[in-house]
């Protein structure tokens, strides 16, 4: 089968039982979620009775105070989709109706390019590469950002590279002071966001303040479908910086009049629960699932990277040079296991992603344990064919 994009190879994945292809939510429900699930029709009930305004503000204002992101509710004016697709859908319809020009990072997952392309928007690669050093970032996007808008992804999907966090503060703010200093419309994804909660090694703080007060023109997408085990009933938000509001709801209204108000009261729940576990639901899951892909994978020729940030994927890098990330997809799906080849992350460059393999990790541990061990025993057998190839030379 000819796939032309990752979004192909996820409806495809879906089929099988060892699914590490999409990164949205497969996981069973904690306890605590449960009782959602058995509350669901009281929340029914509950929303029928709520006016919609009320339902939109308490979950914007809940969601925005988990993060500690008060700044964004100052005014309170973000918008809410169907999903984060369509926030993007309509940033690009933005683009398009002025006409603006986008560097795009890469890698990222490549429905933003899909989506920005389809429209016809002037596209250039951001080699995230050029972010990874604070003191050099500004010069470097001053070199090669020529276009009239930066999107990127933070954390970004598949690397977990972040430029969140009070230690990497300066190099996020390089970014802005250069989007500000040459009238660059400042675009992020913080759709993965949410899994940097309560890390140990991020302590978090309100970048919306940052934004704010610097002026800058900015886009900003937020989400839920791939933190919390709710089946794909989920909500996504995009906060634009004021001088860009008033167009961009203009834009908006000719799509949207509201979001489910029921999916909003019971999602609402879901934020509540994580705050009060400190988002130990999500995390230990995710943890756990990675400590276990990353000792099976060890002494093989699968090396998983180790992210800045913890997200919910783990991108390997394959460490074998005749083994290319298209041909292994090809081999474990065969064998009844879906991962995504890197190839299509690279949107400008797909070549460069011949040797990484992304591995969802929002998986009952079950079904995630068995998948790498079938993964581990292929790919052992590859390695004794190539070394039996090597000694046959």
């Amino acid at each position: 089968m000819n796939f032309q994009d990752l979004t192909q190879h996820e409806v495809e994945a879906l089929k099988q039982k060892y699914n590490f292809a999409d990164a949205h939510t497969h996981q069973s429900q904690s306890p605590s979620q449960l009782e959602i699930v058995r509350s669901l029709p009281q929340l029914w009930l509950e929303a029928e009775k709520t006016k919609q305004e009320t339902l939109n503000n308490k979950f914007i204002e809940t969601f925005y105070k988990i993060r500690g992101l008060t700044a964004a509710l100052n005014p309170n004016n973000v918008m809410l989709y169907y999903a984060a697709s369509i926030a993007t859908i309509h940033i690009a319809n933005y683009l398009l109706k002025k006409r603006l020009s986008v560097s795009l990072i890469e890698p990222c997952f490549d429905n933003l390019y899909e989506i920005l392309s389809h429209l016809s928007i002037p596209l250039s690669p951001l080699n995230e590469g050029l972010l990874h050093d604070a003191d050099k970032i500004y010069e470097n996007l001053k070199t090669h950002v020529k276009s009239d808008a930066i999107f990127i992804v933070d954390p970004n999907n598949p690397t977990g590279f972040t430029l969140l966090g009070k230690k990497n503060r300066k190099a996020f703010e390089k970014v802005v002071q250069f989007c500000k200093d040459y009238d660059k419309i400042l675009i992020v994804d913080y759709c993965f966001a949410n899994f940097l909660m309560n890390d140990e090694e991020i302590e978090l703080y309100d970048t919306y303040k940052v934004l704010k007060e610097s002026g800058v023109k900015y886009m900003a997408i937020e989400d839920t479908g791939k933190t919390w085990p709710i089946q794909d009933a989920k909500i996504a938000m995009l906060k634009v910086s004021d001088n860009l509001y008033e167009e961009m709801y203009s834009i908006y209204t000719a799509y949207i009049l509201n979001v489910s108000p029921f999916i909003l009261n019971f999602l609402t729940e879901y934020l509540l629960d994580s705050q009060n576990c400190q988002f130990a639901s999500i995390k230990n899951l995710l943890n756990t699932n990675r400590k276990i892909l990353e000792e099976i994978f060890q002494d093989t020729i699968l090396k998983p990277l180790k992210p800045k940030g913890k997200v919910s994927v783990a991108w390997c890098e394959i460490r074998q040079p005749n083994l290319k990330a298209t041909e292994l997809q090809k081999i474990l799906y065969s064998e009844g296991v879906y991962v995504l080849p890197g190839t299509y992350f690279f949107w400008h460059n797909p070549d460069q992603g011949e040797k990484y393999i992304r591995i969802a990790l929002a998986r009952d541990t079950d079904n995630f344990t068995e998948g790498m061990f079938l993964i581990k025993n292929i790919l052992d057998r590859l390695d004794k064919n190539f070394s039996a190839q090597l000694a046959a030379v």
